[in-house]
């Protein structure tokens, strides 16, 4: 394997992980001058036109005293997630760490006056965690060179390639070289041209060779609507965009817990635990990585609803962990109209049964020739008591109780022959 299939290896065993959109948006959370703004929470600067120096005033009032690092990191473990990605610069411009290439951060613009990124750098290297940094590489409405911002800037004068070579560059290298090992670079958009892309890719692992890159850096032959991973590491799939099949390559979904990424005060359309569950298995079961999102508040915590919702999915996942860790699509797939999923190892099989059979015979469509089982059990039976199956026609009958063990995801092993 080369060395960019190893540095890959933590990444697809890792399966789920935490996105973190945080930063002067919250402070507004979706308000601006007493009317709720359209649009996710983060977008509230261009989706208002707010002057840039009337945002910049936000940093004066940003003081998030409640921000514990352990207690973040701790929140993500106990979820059951693999690493944790945060917003170092999101498009409105303003840095979440101490950049020595502009005073508009958190450590000079804020009375907060400390890094963040630094103390979740610490906190993961002591709870195992691996940690990325989201950076907006192509929008920027604050600097007078980046992209988007019509509203202040006369963008016939913008140097986009000055941008990224005098700015971009330098901060990324802040990045890479003052935070401990960067996990992931995650990218957004796009980058204009696949010249300019190829050139930020290379600066970045000539820095950091084992840093993972997103596939929102861009260097597209088609469209970048496209599903393509360009010249990244990974397919970044559409926000909240899950295919309706596996994928031969390595992916991810961003996602969010309720319609937001950055905090908005009125967003409560929360999902509830089992959904996320059954997203999670949804994903892996064609072979993708979950990164799902919190938005913390402008006094630093994360929302009592998301760490709620968080911790009964790592409780499933304390128990179930073993179809999800490691695990991906598998050789054949199942109907889309089944009532299961498929999460796969070498030599083991995941059921996972969303709707519990009433007349207790879990059907396992079209698999005759395909599979040999050599004994099913349910994942939660510590014993392997094994369950009883059959055969109708091409199809894998298993015998079981009237009621699921799990109410949202029941998972059977399927124990195979011949591998």
């Amino acid at each position: 394997m080369d060395g960019q299939g190893d540095k890959m290896v933590w990444w697809r065993e890792a399966r789920f992980g935490m996105f973190i959109h945080w930063g002067l948006y919250a402070i507004p959370a979706g308000v601006w001058r007493g009317r709720c703004i359209p649009g996710i929470g983060e977008w509230i600067m261009y989706n208002a036109k707010i002057p840039v120096k009337e945002y910049e005033r936000l940093a004066e009032k940003f003081n998030p005293t409640k921000f514990d690092a352990k207690e973040w990191v701790r929140i993500a473990r106990e979820a059951g997630m693999k690493y944790i990605v945060i917003t170092a610069k999101h498009h409105d411009g303003f840095c979440m760490f101490n950049t020595k290439y502009t005073d508009y951060n958190i450590v000079k613009a804020t009375p907060f006056k400390r890094d963040p990124l630094k103390e979740l750098s610490e906190a993961c290297r002591e709870e195992g965690l691996k940690l990325g940094f989201y950076y907006s590489q192509t929008l920027d409405w604050h600097h007078p060179d980046g992209m988007g911002n019509f509203w202040d800037y006369d963008i016939s004068k913008q140097n986009f390639t000055r941008y990224i070579k005098e700015y971009v560059k330098p901060q990324l290298e802040e990045l890479l070289t003052g935070y401990g090992p960067v996990a992931v670079l995650w990218f957004d958009i796009t980058t204009p041209t696949p010249e300019l892309a190829r050139e930020l890719r290379d600066f970045v692992l000539e820095i950091s060779p084992n840093t993972i890159i997103s596939g929102r850096i861009g260097g597209y032959l088609r469209m970048p609507s496209t599903m393509c991973k360009g010249l990244g590491d990974y397919i970044t799939m559409g926000d909240n965009q899950i295919p309706d099949r596996k994928i031969e390559d390595d992916w991810e979904v961003p996602m969010t817990l309720n319609d937001t990424w950055g905090y908005k005060s009125y967003d409560h359309n929360w999902k509830s635990p089992g959904k996320v569950i059954q997203i999670l298995v949804d994903v892996v079961s064609k072979g993708g990585n979950l990164l799902l999102n919190v938005g913390p508040t402008a006094e630093g915590e994360i929302p009592k609803p998301s760490v709620d919702i968080l911790l009964e999915v790592g409780k499933w996942l304390k128990n179930n962990g073993e179809s999800i860790y490691g695990a991906g699509a598998a050789p054949f797939d199942a109907p889309t109209d089944a009532p299961y999923k498929f999460t796969y190892k070498p030599g083991r099989l995941y059921v996972h049964v969303f709707g519990w059979p009433w007349d207790g015979c879990l059907r396992i469509f079209g698999v005759k020739g395909v599979i040999e089982p050599e004994k099913a059990y349910f994942l939660l039976d510590p014993s392997q008591k094994s369950l009883n199956y059959s055969w109708d026609n091409e199809d894998l009958i298993i015998h079981v109780p009237d009621k699921p063990l799990d109410s949202v995801d029941t998972v059977i092993v399927i124990r195979l022959g011949g591998c």
